[in-house]
């Protein structure tokens, strides 16, 4: 076992003294503090620059009682949209429009049946903010124009759009309320994210960390001092838990930047992101899924690494498995709205597909406990499938040298292993 710690210490300490890893732990720390104040940055960004200012739409009333209740809904509906008169013609503001004098200008009028005709005038309609709130102004004063054209009062309009009392209700004891279910809908896409760029960016590390020992010809004096295996699973295990440290790094880094942003305040969306009725099974569920899918991706890792002898070839020999990483976060993004679909279930047991699809599925859904329990059976099985089978393939692999970009030479792997 002396070997097998010598490799897992180089590997981690290798990796975790690089300027590329130091530099890129700390932009994502300071992306994630970023992240966390984005709100209020925009806010002091548009004070300073000028674009929290009050926007000011210019009205041609022909009704003469329409600019004024506009300018009253927009004030109720704490709009910041101010209403003002144009002095000029409709042909002299379609001029100041096309010069970019003015940005816009409003027509309003009332015909015979005592409907609202509204035009709005603009050069570009990419902003789309002041047409709409104009519009559901508009639409309000509409409908107290009908009001009082049918002699109805505040009372009875106000029971005409009265919205329904409609509760969903749960009888079952074991059913998760609404809270826990957006807050498991929350923890379930931020773990999606987690183990696909964990997968993805680790995964590739290993490859590259064998491919580049490869050509470096250091392969052939590490294999006569320690068995490929242990070398694979040293390497495995020694990124993995580097991998681990830089995600617990950000998220003590996320806790400590919720905590002290705005977001960490008593409102709606720190409501939202709050995780105290979160069931502890569930975060235990998430640890589970995602050692064994780093771990499963990880072999697969070491094994296609260990078949090329150019780093250059890594990508293009990863590829598949990327692919598979790729084709497990869609699936299980599809089931965020809906995770009791049937395809979902059955991709739930698939070992590539299973660390985020089970996941989604045990985090928002009261499965029996046979199902999480059976799916992680598989996932172990299958680890130690391809433990056994990957460190035939490594133990040929780290010998062969030359262009391998092709899956065809698992079989001359094996073979030369066997020698």
């Amino acid at each position: 076992m002396r070997e097998f710690w010598i490799i897992f210490k180089q590997s981690f300490m290798t990796k975790a003294k690089t300027k590329s890893f130091f530099i890129t732990t700390l932009i994502m720390v300071a992306g994630i503090f970023l992240f966390a104040n984005l709100p209020s940055i925009i806010d002091k960004a548009g004070k300073l620059i000028g674009d929290s200012k009050e926007d000011k739409v210019l009205v041609l009333d022909q009704s003469g009682m329409l600019a004024e209740r506009l300018q009253q809904q927009l004030k109720q509906s704490d709009e910041e949209i101010k209403v003002e008169l144009a002095d000029e013609p409709k042909e002299q503001l379609l001029k100041q429009v096309k010069e970019e004098d003015i940005e816009a200008f409003i027509e309003l009028d009332l015909d015979a049946t005592q409907t609202i005709q509204a035009t709005y005038t603009t050069a570009s309609l990419v902003d789309n903010y002041l047409p709409s709130a104009l519009q559901d102004a508009l639409q309000s004063i509409q409908t107290e124009v009908k009001a009082e054209q049918l002699s109805l009062s505040g009372e009875q309009v106000a029971t005409l759009f009265a919205p329904i009392q409609f509760e969903k209700q749960n009888i079952s004891d074991s059913a998760k309320s609404e809270d826990e279910l957006n807050q498991a809908r929350v923890l379930v896409y931020v773990l999606m994210f987690v183990i696909y760029f964990a997968v993805i960016i680790y995964s590739s590390m290993i490859a590259t960390e064998v491919a580049t020992e490869k050509s470096s010809r250091v392969m052939e004096i590490l294999i006569s001092s320690v068995s490929p295996v242990k070398h694979m699973f040293a390497k495995v295990l020694g990124i993995g838990s580097l991998g681990i440290v830089q995600i617990v790094v950000y998220g003590l880094a996320g806790f400590i930047a919720y905590k002290l942003s705005s977001m960490g305040e008593e409102n709606e969306l720190s409501a939202f992101f709050s995780l105290e009725n979160l069931q502890v099974s569930t975060l235990v569920y998430a640890v589970i899924f995602f050692l064994l899918g780093y771990f499963l991706y990880a072999t697969l890792a070491a094994l296609l690494g260990s078949l090329v002898s150019r780093t250059e070839d890594v990508q293009q020999m990863i590829m598949p498995m990327s692919l598979l990483v790729v084709a497990a976060f869609i699936i299980a993004a599809t089931g965020l709205g809906n995770p009791e679909l049937g395809y979902l279930k059955i991709a739930s047991f698939i070992p590539f597909f299973t660390p985020l699809v089970m996941f989604l599925r045990v985090g928002m859904l009261d499965l029996p406990l046979w199902e999480p329990l059976l799916s992680i059976a598989i996932m172990v099985a299958t680890i130690i499938m391809l433990g056994w089978f990957g460190a035939k393939v490594y133990r040929g692999g780290v010998l062969m040298y030359g262009p391998s970009r092709s899956l065809k030479d698992l079989k001359k792997a094996i073979q030369l292993g066997k020698e």
